[in-house]
């Protein structure tokens, strides 16, 4: 029996739809599936021992069948197969070439209304029709279907950067401090994020839609970190406009020149601090100054508090004109 259906390209997505659509069709599932070697289905297409792509073995899994993926430049291994592609050409691509479809759903509609067509036209060397030959014979060969529908998932190789976080779709997520520097594999699902090292779950993250976004544990902390687990740039933010328009100003700019806010954290809890030892009026000016010349760091604003700069009007600095020389040419030389 024959199943056919259209799709917008054969990227992993697309791949598991058809199977899954397939598996349905037929209402059960066979003990072997052999396929090609596209780069969905096989990573590696090795002679003897191909390498499924993650994914496809995944859903393999949970259909409880075995996939042996034909050898390449061998369409014998899959002889039904490559006829059945001939016949779907001659009874379903060609009695739509002069047809048009505004939409996938239209075109499968149509596919589908062929497709049972063909399934239930007699075949002269049997005298019976595909579907009346798969009820009588295939259909209580297959296994059934599973009780649950497959959760799509594609799997990544992470590396752990130092700050304990791994990269997903522009999103950090957190794993335990101990891995930083190793490679980790990375279950992505539409709902959520796991993260596995030697074969091992070590973190779980309901998936974010936000970019650049940080997702993090308070258990993957080091201990050292965990002082600033509920530190948000928010809070940090809010902290700095109690004490003035230009602190608050300062700290948007120091966590935005950061590759990731939460680096900034710490110098911005060091100047929030500053307001008890100098007061908020001098942090105010001091940072008023510190914007004035581009210097954001903790250490620029405790250099101008400690030297009370920032006591000094802004003007106060007047460059004076180097006393007359020998050696000096003048602006007469240059003219």
């Amino acid at each position: 029996m024959t199943f056919s259906y259209a799709s917008f390209s054969q990227k992993l997505p697309d791949w598991i739809e058809a199977n899954q659509r397939a598996f349905s069709y037929f209402g059960g599932v066979t003990k072997t599936t052999i396929c090609d070697n596209l780069r969905s289905a096989v990573a590696k297409a090795l002679w003897f021992e191909p390498t499924l792509n993650a994914t496809f073995a995944a859903f393999a899994e949970h259909y409880d069948t075995t996939v042996v993926p034909a050898r390449p430049k061998h369409p014998r291994d899959k002889p039904s197969a490559e006829g059945t592609v001939l016949i779907v050409e001659r009874w379903v691509l060609a009695r739509l070439r002069n047809e048009r479809f505004f939409s996938l759903a239209d075109l499968n509609a149509r596919i589908s209304a062929l497709i049972e067509d063909l399934n239930h036209r007699t075949m002269r060397r049997y005298g019976k029709s595909r579907r009346a030959l798969f009820d009588e014979v295939e259909r209580t060969q297959l296994k059934p279907l599973p009780a649950t529908p497959f959760e799509y998932a594609e799997w990544k190789v992470a590396k752990v950067h130092p700050d304990y976080h791994v990269e997903v779709d522009k999103t950090f997520y957190s794993v335990p401090h101990g891995l930083i520097g190793r490679r980790v594999d990375v279950r992505l699902t539409y709902r959520a994020v796991e993260i596995f090292f030697d074969h091992k779950r070590v973190a779980s993250h309901i998936r974010s839609s936000q970019r650049s976004g940080h997702i993090t544990v308070n258990k993957h902390m080091p201990k050292s970190h965990q002082r600033y687990a509920n530190t948000t740039p928010h809070t940090l933010r809010k902290e700095a406009a109690k004490v003035g328009s230009n602190t608050a100003i300062f700290i948007e700019r120091l966590l935005s020149a950061r590759p990731h806010p939460e680096q900034g954290y710490r110098s911005a809890q060091g100047i929030l601090s500053l307001a008890r030892r100098y007061k908020s009026g001098r942090l105010e000016l001091a940072c008023e100054r510190a914007l004035i010349i581009n210097a954001l760091s903790y250490s620029s604003v405790a250099n101008i508090l400690k030297s009370g700069l920032d006591q000094a009007p802004a003007t106060s600095e007047v460059v004076k004109p180097a006393p007359p020389h020998g050696n000096i040419r003048g602006k007469t030389y240059y003219q």
